[in-house]
């Protein structure tokens, strides 16, 4: 044994699942082949979350529902580069990232636009659920055209995400936070969460990626 291998003690090896095999796969594929921009905004979030707590929502349903109202805004971003040339879906279906044992799923609520809070947070208990008995089958893993990361409860407050190629976008959202803003020129109490966008600079150009990011914050508000 080598001086450095005595120096890392006992060294563990085992062959990683399919689902650590397919993440693996999938990120070397996105960083190695899309050009990305990243941009983040802060959103004060305290009369859009009261009220979907209020109805018994959940902040996951919340923000659905505002990228779901995003990519209506600015429909490129509801889209891809593929082959050379530019898609744009006439569907509105979000991937939702949920933790897994030993990696992470992405089960899609599909036609996110035409769907109530209410609707959509039980789409997303559902998802949830059969995520973690492990009872999701490949169709709800098909057709998203856009990816959420709801990283608020790891206690991040911001965080970058991968995209999944083909999509045009992908969004994380932070945890909510107390914070002091302005408003009506007063400086009150209020409650923030960061949204961090990462988009195929291909497909969403800077203006767009910020108009598009604008148009989910403008839901949140």
């Amino acid at each position: 044994m080598s001086a450095v291998e005595f120096a890392k003690g006992q060294t563990e090896v085992r062959e990683p699942s399919a689902a650590e095999r397919a993440v693996a796969r999938r990120t070397a594929e996105a960083r190695a082949t899309v050009p990305d921009l990243e941009l983040s905004v802060d959103v004060e979030v305290s009369g859009s979350l009261e009220r979907a707590l209020s109805e018994g929502c959940s902040l996951d349903a919340l923000l659905v529902a505002a990228c779901a109202a995003g990519l209506r805004t600015v429909p490129q971003a509801n889209g891809a580069y593929r082959d050379g040339q530019f898609e744009r879906y006439s569907r509105v279906n979000v991937g939702f990232v949920v933790s897994a044992s030993d990696a992470y799923l992405i089960p899609t609520v599909f036609d996110a636009d035409q769907k109530s809070l209410r609707d959509l947070a039980d789409d997303l208990a559902r998802l949830s659920a059969a995520a973690a008995a492990g009872e999701l089958t490949s169709p709800a893993f098909s057709g998203a055209t856009f990816t959420l990361w709801n990283a608020g409860p790891l206690g991040v407050d911001r965080a970058g995400i991968v995209l999944s190629p083909p999509q045009a976008a992908a969004i994380t959202a932070g945890a909510v936070r107390d914070a002091p803003i302005v408003r009506d020129g007063q400086v009150v109490p209020g409650r923030l969460l960061t949204l961090t966008l990462a988009c195929d600079h291909r497909v969403l150009y800077g203006a767009a990626a910020a108009g598009f990011l604008r148009a989910v914050a403008a839901a949140l508000g």
